[in-house]
């Protein structure tokens, strides 16, 4: 089992987007690649199958410098938004669940601190969130309100030096391994608009219970944040009103999305073309067939695609020039893309398709995760409606 999952990851670039990276987006790719390919590969099959996400990996993780890479100041790397690209691109090749962790920790929980946070926080956060020390979690989505947070029920009452928490988020990726969370919440005396706060988690009135029985995301902590009467102190408010706060922060953890899936449907693919050149059937390899051969034609056109998509995205953004309909753009064809090829390698392994033997079949139960989360792909569809049209449909 372990030779086949340990063959080395031939990367496609049909279009030599290597010529397009510097060298120090090279030498982070391939620093990520093979941590991917030494330590995440043997294990990652039973942390699926098993339901643990490894901890033990997060020393390793915060040398490498991914927690917050794009973080000036405060321990982190300070990388371009290319190069923390190309993290998720070989963070997700080797599970959904690895990128996912990453992700909530640097765009969805040290972002925040870092654009919105007093400098009293961010001092006292993001360096030892950065060295992995501190593990955050993102709270905003709830039991009834995924698609439509502003629906969201979870309240902050204001009470002189303190808010007090009441309500409950959901689908929480990191909850359960999380020392504390970014939170959203209404407040009523300031006119109901969401409000950030960073909680704790010894903070009283604050519990978190883990969810099981996933068929996706199984080497990931996904858990239910509860508040009942949490008094948090007022210096813990970030420094933002409305939405645009925890949107801004969904932005950053989208355009890492896009990268990822790339990641994921590149193991795919991969997997797909080494299994058909070795196939035998009807005395031949499955790969000499015309239909296994579109498959694959298609599956290698779809991730050129992708690539060049993430890639002029990453420059954008290194530039200022980015905005969100982009991300939802990539964020939306990359996923789609990536759970089309999870699929396709499936069939064209055949029965061993459904084993952990190979990585196929555990890709695409993640990416039914992922092109929900964050947006889904029809919510992304009406995002990019809106733009084109002027017409929001969602409404």
């Amino acid at each position: 089992m372990l030779a086949k999952i340990m063959r080395t990851f031939q990367s496609p670039d049909f279009y030599q987007i290597d010529t397009l990276l510097n060298s120090e987006e090279k030498l982070v790719r391939q620093t990520v690649r093979d941590f991917v390919s030494t330590e995440v590969m043997p294990l990652i099959a039973d942390c699926f199958m098993k339901d643990e996400f490894p901890k033990s990996w997060i020393p390793t993780l915060a040398n490498l410098g991914v927690f917050g890479a794009t973080i000036q100041g405060y321990e982190c790397a300070g990388l371009n938004y290319t190069s923390y690209g190309l993290i998720m691109q070989e963070l997700e090749r080797g599970d959904s669940g690895l990128r996912s962790f990453v992700s909530v920790q640097g765009a969805l929980c040290m972002y925040p601190i870092a654009q919105f946070g007093t400098e009293e926080q961010k001092k006292k956060y993001l360096p030892s969130m950065a060295k992995g020390q501190l593990i955050g979690c993102f709270g905003l989505t709830e039991p009834d309100f995924g698609s439509n947070p502003n629906g969201m029920l979870t309240r902050a009452d204001k009470d002189g030096d303190h808010y007090i928490l009441n309500g409950t988020k959901m689908w929480i990726t990191n909850g359960g391994i999380s020392d504390l969370a970014i939170v959203w919440a209404k407040c009523p005396q300031e006119d109901n608009k969401v409000l950030g706060f960073i909680v704790d988690r010894e903070t009283p009135g604050f519990n978190i219970k883990d969810i099981h029985k996933k068929f996706s995301l199984r080497a990931s902590v996904t858990s239910e944040l509860l508040f009942d009467s949490c008094r948090v102190p007022a210096k813990q408010k970030l420094q933002i009103r409305g939405l645009k706060g925890p949107f801004s922060c969904l932005n950053q953890a989208r355009y890492g999305i896009a990268w990822g899936s790339t990641g994921a449907a590149m193991a795919c693919y991969d997997e797909a073309l080494n299994y058909a050149k070795t196939r035998i059937q009807f005395d031949k390899p499955i790969a000499s067939f015309q239909l296994v051969q579109a498959k694959l034609v298609e599956m290698f056109t779809d991730i050129t695609k992708d690539q060049l998509l993430s890639l002029q995205l990453g420059r954008l953004k290194d530039q200022g020039l980015d905005f969100p309909q982009q991300v939802s753009m990539a964020k939306m064809n990359n996923v789609s893309n990536a759970l089309k090829i999870a699929r396709m390698t499936r069939d064209i392994l055949g029965a061993s398709g459904i084993t952990h033997e190979y990585q196929c079949g555990r890709h695409m139960m993640n990416l039914e995760s992922v092109n929900t989360y964050e947006g889904t792909e029809d919510i992304h569809r009406l995002i990019l409606g809106e733009f084109i049209t002027g017409i929001p449909a969602y409404r």
